[in-house]
């Protein structure tokens, strides 16, 4: 609200799973919920990278408040 007179729109982008040193560990398989250990599905970090470039491309009369960039089959969410 502070920005609107300032023409600054403000947006989150949550990102799941993107493929890292960080994840690495999930490609050989975690600690479910249910305390089952799995293999859980990445996704290239190029595909965050075109994301943010969507959200920054708008015009400034359009935001997206919310995204959420995620590895399909990820549990719980998605087509998982």
């Amino acid at each position: 609200m502070d920005g609107r007179e300032f023409n600054i729109a403000c947006g989150q982008i949550d990102v799941g799973n993107a493929a890292s040193a960080m994840t690495k560990k999930m490609e050989e398989g975690i600690l479910q919920a249910d305390g089952s250990r799995k293999v859980e599905p990445t996704m290239n970090p190029e595909d965050v990278g075109r994301a943010v470039v969507y959200m920054a491309s708008l015009p400034l009369h359009t935001n997206v408040p919310f995204l959420t960039v995620m590895a399909n089959q990820m549990p719980y969410i998605g087509r998982g």
